[in-house]
């Protein structure tokens, strides 16, 4: 049955001028996917990513570790996460005492970003799309893939709230799932699909087999 392979990035630089773009274990983390992959035999007909830095990056990186070159990587805008910095703005300006200080613990920009999620997808604050452009967008990016899986082995690379939300759609779960899913998922984690007549099926969801090791649990990753 066609599968499709869905990639959170890797470790982006969290903290710095732009976040877009991989941190050094980011882009390890993206070579020992493919390497992982390399050594299983894994191979894949398609390739795919967002059109931001940290998705090219990572799907750059996983090529160099199964041997393959990144020319062959098509890239779909629609697989880009939302706007998280508009839609926690959005919340800042509507919750000023919930905002974080300056210099605040990793945590509470989680525990903010959390409630600003709610807030959006509740209607209660708009960001640079709406909660219903995100997920028609959603909905939209996984029929092409679904259509393009129709040829065997599909490799994703998106961002942790487009691939929650595509498994809230996929599993028809409430939109609120959308916020929890997507706070756990792990850098360069896999998420397996299949792509059939009546759909797109949940095989497995964020699984990181090249991290899940006594010398590597260290350096798996969320942000």
């Amino acid at each position: 049955m066609p599968e499709i392979f869905v990639v959170r990035h890797g470790q982006a630089s969290f903290g710095s001028d732009n976040y877009d773009q991989l941190s050094e274990l980011g882009w390890q983390q993206a070579r020992w996917l493919g390497e992982h992959w390399s050594e299983e035999g894994q191979q894949f007909d398609h390739i795919v990513c967002g059109d931001l830095r940290r998705h090219r990056e990572t799907a750059r990186g996983i090529c160099e570790g199964l041997g393959l070159a990144s020319t062959q990587v098509e890239e779909l805008p629609q697989l880009n996460e939302f706007d998280f910095k508009t839609v926690m703005h959005a919340y800042s300006e509507k919750n000023p005492q919930a905002t974080p200080a300056a210099g605040a613990e990793r945590a509470d920009y989680y525990r903010f970003l959390k409630m600003a999620m709610h807030a959006w997808s509740a209607g209660e604050i708009t960001g640079a799309e709406s909660w219903q452009q995100f997920e028609q967008r959603i909905e939209e990016v996984l029929g092409v893939l679904a259509a393009g899986a129709r040829g065997g082995r599909t490799l994703v690379v998106s961002s942790g709230g487009a691939i929650a939300m595509m498994v809230r759609q996929i599993l028809g779960a409430p939109s609120h799932s959308v916020t929890q899913l997507n706070m756990q998922i792990k850098n360069t984690a896999v998420s397996r699909f299949f792509a059939g007549r009546s759909g797109v099926s949940l095989h497995s969801f964020n699984h990181v087999p090249h991290l899940d090791t006594r010398q590597r649990r260290e350096f798996i990753t969320y942000s």
